[in-house]
């Protein structure tokens, strides 16, 4: 009985024993599945480390537009290399993340700037925005493959590792030869969706690149914005552009867009258009979150093209409605710069201000002179002139009008010797003759008339509303004569 009881002892210490075992290893067991649920969890969180790198002229609204995507109505232009950032939350999940921003100045000057935005950390995680602007159509040629040729050479420079550029090129190809309509059943937005969109692509079930598709492929994923759509009502008010010059603008720069595998936007701020599909475009590119928008080509102001939607078939069906131009001409050609208008300055000549002690010592000087003139004679001897003139018998010999004198251009009627200038005035008057100053004419000496000459040196023959004239004017100018006097003696008397 005693070993029963020993041996029963024992297969309960053992069976306490498997049991405390096996409680740890489900405890052990319950803390992995945790932890294996947090890091599944961790591994789907939006990352941190994505950014976007905004290309293009000034004045193409490059500020305004990220202005736009991040809700603020004051955009604040800067200089140089600009940095921002643009809230991005999964609705899905409930997660947020912030998307750097930055924004390159188009002066030429700044693209040594570049190495700081795109640089061979976040090379795999940037997506740039190329701009132009409605306002200039004419420059997209040349902006465009300015920036490309500018993005190409940055990127040569960068210490990158020759497999890590070729994943990059294959990854972009493989976006658009996988590319595929939306509106499938599966949510877009479920994280299986997004696994299988990105994680198990099937290499056999991928088309080959349509004709003329990335051409030129610098691995990064690129979109060019075309701004200020709102823009083509003045250009077809003002520039006479017709539909068909639209169509070939948009022909262009879809086969550029082709050509270097890039998404086309065309917005409007100020309208409102696009503005939000970008913002959705972007987070679906950068993060994998849905984007259930497929193109819109019917709106000639609000195109859509997302990468690896289009084809030169389908940019083809734009050839039908281009009568006048044809798809080959060269674009500048077709879409020419206006005339320059000369810009007509409204700035007036610059004035030098004079010294204040010199210009001081000049009009003291002036007004020094000023007294000497009016202490001389001329006015005394225009005054004598006018007394004699009255007084005195005119000469026979005259054959002409007599001149008056040279009066100073210093004195007018405001100033004390003005008086002498109404003097010379009315004494011209009294020596002008009716007749021709030629002596056979007949107010000659030889004339009839011409002797006919009264003592005083009137004529005998004048009409007596003539004589009237003439005495009114002789009574003015005595008048004139005795004020004269008058005020040259009272300035001797003062000096």
């Amino acid at each position: 009985m005693a070993l029963d009881s020993g041996t029963q002892t024992n297969a309960l210490t053992s069976s306490l024993t498997t049991k405390k075992k096996d409680a740890s290893a489900e405890k052990e067991n319950l803390w992995s599945a945790i932890l294996n649920e947090v890091q599944t969890q961790g591994s789907t969180k939006l990352p941190s480390n994505k950014s976007v790198l905004v290309l293009g002229d000034n004045a193409t609204g490059k500020t305004t537009l990220i202005a736009k995507l991040q809700g603020v109505e004051d955009p604040k232009k800067g200089s140089g290399l600009e940095y921002a950032y643009i809230d991005v939350k999964d609705e899905y999940r409930d997660d947020m993340t912030r998307l750097s921003v930055w924004v390159l100045d188009g002066d030429p000057g700044h693209t040594n700037l570049l190495h700081y935005a795109l640089n061979e950390t976040n090379y795999a995680h940037t997506l740039v925005i190329l701009t132009v602007s409605m306002t200039q159509p004419w420059g997209w040629m040349e902006q465009l493959n300015h920036w490309i040729k500018v993005l190409g050479q940055h990127i040569e420079t960068l210490q990158l590792d020759a497999k890590e550029k070729e994943a990059a090129r294959q990854r972009l190809a493989t976006t658009w030869q996988s590319y595929c309509e939306v509106g499938d059943d599966l949510d877009p937005g479920s994280p299986v969706k997004r696994t299988m969109r990105n994680n198990s692509i099937d290499e056999d079930d991928l088309l080959p690149l349509t004709e003329d598709a990335l051409i030129t492929n610098l691995g990064l994923d690129i979109v060019v914005v075309v701004t200020k759509t709102d823009y083509m009502t003045t250009l077809e008010k003002e520039y006479d552009y017709r539909d068909e010059h639209f169509d070939f603008i948009q022909q262009w720069i879809r086969n550029f867009c082709l050509r270097h595998g890039t998404s086309l936007f065309y917005t409007s701020v100020k309208e409102d258009k696009n503005c939000d599909l970008l913002y959705k475009y972007l987070t679906h590119r950068i993060y994998g979150l849905p984007f259930r928008t497929p193109a819109l080509v019917r709106e000639k102001d609000a195109v859509l093209i997302p990468a690896g939607w289009d084809s030169l078939k389908k940019i083809s069906i734009l050839y039908e409605n281009m009568h006048g131009v044809k798809a080959d001409n060269v674009y500048s050609d077709i879409i020419k710069a206006p005339p320059t208008r000369k810009a007509v300055s409204n700035r007036e000549t610059e004035v030098q201000t004079e010294d204040e002690q010199a210009f001081l010592a000049r009009q003291q000087e002036i007004l020094k002179q000023g007294d000497q003139v009016r202490g001389e004679s001329p006015l005394r001897s225009q005054a004598g002139g006018v007394g004699s003139n009255k007084s005195g018998p005119r000469s026979s010999s005259t054959t002409g009008q007599s001149s008056p004198k040279k009066i100073d251009p210093k004195l007018t009627p405001a100033t004390p010797g003005g008086e002498g200038v109404l003097a010379n005035f009315f004494n011209s008057l009294l020596h002008k003759k009716s007749g021709s100053p030629a002596s056979g004419g007949p107010g000659g000496p030889g004339s009839p008339a011409g002797a006919a000459r009264t003592a005083n040196g009137t004529d005998a023959l004048m009409t007596p509303e003539k004589l009237a004239v003439r005495t009114d004017a002789a009574a003015e100018l005595d008048r004139l004569s005795r004020s004269v006097k008058k005020e040259i003696d009272m300035s001797q008397s003062e000096c």
